[in-house]
């Protein structure tokens, strides 16, 4: 069972438009405690926070309430999402930005994804990293984040990954933005898709970064229509 903790954050205000959260983004705190990542995420002079903040211990300190907006996105998109913080909760995790994550963190975001996707109602393929809607300025959660695990439980998604033929110029951005990626050059959305998907892979794009970005692309179209894909 999750152990929530209760700590507001001024650092909010309310959805724009009318909007509802339908995005998770995923970020890590990169800092040198859980204690110190609150305390800055509860700074009025920080102008940032996130809806939830997940300890080592897998304790999870509720710092937003999910129908206001944090400030965890900043400047990206997803989609034709462009204000992310609007459409979204943010979750961060106390990760100093290498290695592994630990095993009840792991298990609390799980659950927590688990609760949070059932209450709104939000698919798997709409729970990214923070460098997925910012690959020019963010690089969390990280390639040592498990998303495959996270898709093995229905948490996230995973591409295919049979190999098609060399891609053509442009076909892999084409395909990438199919599925989410914002407007970005080759070579960042490449580290924030490989980052993610093929955290061993080096060298410029290739055929198997075309067929994970093209199968992603066509099961889960990003503005796709609800029950489309």
């Amino acid at each position: 069972m999750l152990a929530f903790g209760d700590h507001p954050s001024p650092n909010c205000g309310p959805r724009r438009n009318g909007a509802q959260p339908d995005l998770i983004v995923l970020h890590y705190t990169a800092m040198a405690s859980c204690a110190d990542a609150q305390a800055r995420l509860c700074d009025p002079e920080a102008e940032v926070s996130a809806h939830y903040l997940i300890s080592e211990q897998g304790e999870v300190v509720a710092l937003v309430p999910e129908e206001l907006r944090a400030w965890h996105a900043g400047a990206g998109a997803w989609g034709g999402v462009s204000d992310v913080n609007s459409r979204s909760i943010g979750i961060e995790l106390d990760h100093p930005g290498k290695g592994s994550f630990p095993e009840p963190q792991m298990v609390a975001l799980e659950t927590l994804l688990a609760d949070l996707m059932h209450r709104w109602q939000i698919p798997p393929e709409r729970v990214i990293g923070h460098s997925d809607m910012a690959p020019a300025r963010k690089s969390d959660p990280g390639p040592s984040f498990d998303w495959q695990r996270l898709a093995a439980r229905g948490l996230s998604v995973w591409p295919a990954t049979t190999a098609g033929p060399d891609p053509e110029p442009g076909a892999f951005v084409a395909a990438a933005r199919g599925f989410g990626y914002p407007e970005v050059g080759e070579n960042l959305l490449l580290a924030a898709f490989r980052a993610r998907f093929r955290p061993d892979a080096s060298g410029p794009v290739d055929a198997t970064d075309l067929a994970m970005a093209v199968d992603l692309a066509t099961r889960f179209p990003v503005d796709a229509p609800v029950g489309q894909a």
